[in-house]
């Protein structure tokens, strides 16, 4: 695309309002075109520096056009750029290999896509495969992207683009803490919420089910973060039903939250189906199935599938260079010592401005959710949309989310260090503010 430099801004805002569906979501009251990054931090079209603490929606997890991940694509676009899955190819099965090494023990085999909306629906269908059950069990406020099949699991209205129902689909509740569906406090409760998951397979399905399918942080969801003996229970309640378990760790994965390479670690369960994405290549488009050699062989007989663009070369290469950067420098444990940091800087700030209602969320994963009174938790998207236009402003990108449209999503690249979050503490105080002000 060619624009003047110098009114590009309005240039690119006048080809998307003219050439791109008008529903396509644009962050901020004046749109924000952005021309390049490094590591941390982005510009726009006119030069503005941003410290990004959003990573292209927990995409860029390396940081921006890093150097590791550029050389393994341009090594392999000097060699092949598309071969479809019908040929095999070394990259592919180099990655499939790698990912092995840090996937949970016993789901060592793949199966690459593009999106982790594929990623979510193929391993639904896997889960009905293996079991010959149809009924699937997701959680509301989940996401799982935008196919009929993703939307319809997808607990939040407002991602159910047109008439989107799947009968087979069941939403139990969310263990949604800070507001408890059951007015219960956490941990008191016990998990009281988890019953639901039993009420819904006995009330509102056959009685067996093919999967329970949950995130361990609900990333659209506003960051709601799974308490880990729910989880546990809510899995054996699926096992029971004859239901296999699938985590969503499109979000959540490649040591985002610290510890573990895997969000659903932190509960110590061992689910049958892992998805992932976005992370996984650090902006170009894959996802992978992680799953075990006996769910994987029970797809075999039962109808033929192909990927025209799963396994791209070009996007394998990218994942083996993220991989090896996040082996190497950012993995779980710099999450962990990131995040503790990134986590007392947030509740301090809690401390100083009411607007915060909770701080949520697991190492380099971080949700606060808007209130405009502590005391009846209204939620604030007002709250919410002014400080991403008051960060901006000053030079920072962060996210939103959430079904109230009130939470802001703090997730930076893998690589942040102190001083990256030092810079956004500091502006995030000085956001909160002028925000405080309006409410």
């Amino acid at each position: 695309m060619s624009v003047d430099k110098n009114n590009a801004r309005e240039q690119i805002l006048e080809k998307q309002r003219k050439h791109l569906w008008p529903n396509h979501i644009l962050y901020y009251s004046d749109p924000l075109p952005l021309e390049r990054g490094e590591d941390m931090y982005v510009w726009d079209v006119e030069g503005k520096k941003y410290l990004d603490f959003f990573a292209g929606i927990l995409t860029t997890s390396v940081g921006h056009n890093n150097p590791t991940v550029k050389k393994h694509i341009n090594d392999q676009v000097d060699k092949l750029l598309h071969t479809s899955t019908l040929y095999p190819n070394e990259t592919h099965v180099a990655l499939a290999e790698q990912m092995a090494e840090i996937t949970p023990e016993g789901l060592d085999t793949f199966y690459f896509g593009a999106t982790g909306t594929d990623a979510d629906e193929t391993a639904v269908v896997m889960a009905q495969v293996k079991t010959g059950n149809t009924e699937v069990i997701a959680l509301r406020h989940g996401y799982s992207g935008k196919s009929q099949m993703a939307m319809s699991l997808t607990g939040q209205s407002a991602w159910r683009m047109g008439p989107v129902h799947i009968g087979y689909i069941r939403h139990a509740m969310t263990p949604y803490c800070y507001r408890c569906p059951l007015k219960m406090t956490y941990p008191s409760c016990g998990v009281a919420c988890v019953e639901d998951v039993k009420d819904v397979i006995e009330t509102m399905t056959s009685g067996r089910i093919a999967a329970f399918i949950a995130e361990p942080i609900q990333g659209v969801g506003g960051f709601i973060t799974l308490p880990p003996e729910w989880l546990q229970a809510a899995v054996e309640i699926a096992r029971e039903y004859e239901g296999l378990v699938i985590i969503d760790e499109v979000q959540t994965g490649f040591g985002r939250t610290g510890e573990h390479w895997w969000g659903h670690e932190h509960a110590g369960i061992s689910p049958d189906i892992v998805t992932m994405a976005k992370g996984i290549a650090n902006g170009m488009p894959l996802s992978a199935v992680a799953t075990t050699q006996e769910v994987a062989g029970s797809a075999v007989g039962k109808g033929l599938t192909i990927s025209t663009f799963g396994g791209n070369p070009v996007s394998c290469a990218a994942a083996i260079g993220t991989l090896s950067e996040m082996k190497s420098k950012w993995g779980p444990d710099h999450s962990s010592e990131m995040g503790a940091i990134l986590r007392t800087g947030l509740e301090t700030l809690q401390d100083k401005y009411p607007v915060i209602g909770d701080v949520r969320g697991r190492g380099l994963m971080q949700g606060v959710e808007l209130v405009s009174d502590r005391t009846g938790k209204e939620p604030t998207s007002l709250a919410a949309n002014a400080m991403l236009n008051s960060t901006r402003e000053i030079g920072l990108l962060i996210g939103k989310g959430g079904l109230y449209g009130n939470v802001l999503r703090i997730a930076p690249p893998l690589t942040a260090n102190e001083a990256h979050i030092e810079e956004a503490l500091e502006k995030l105080d000085y956001a909160f503010a002028q925000v405080q002000e309006l409410i």
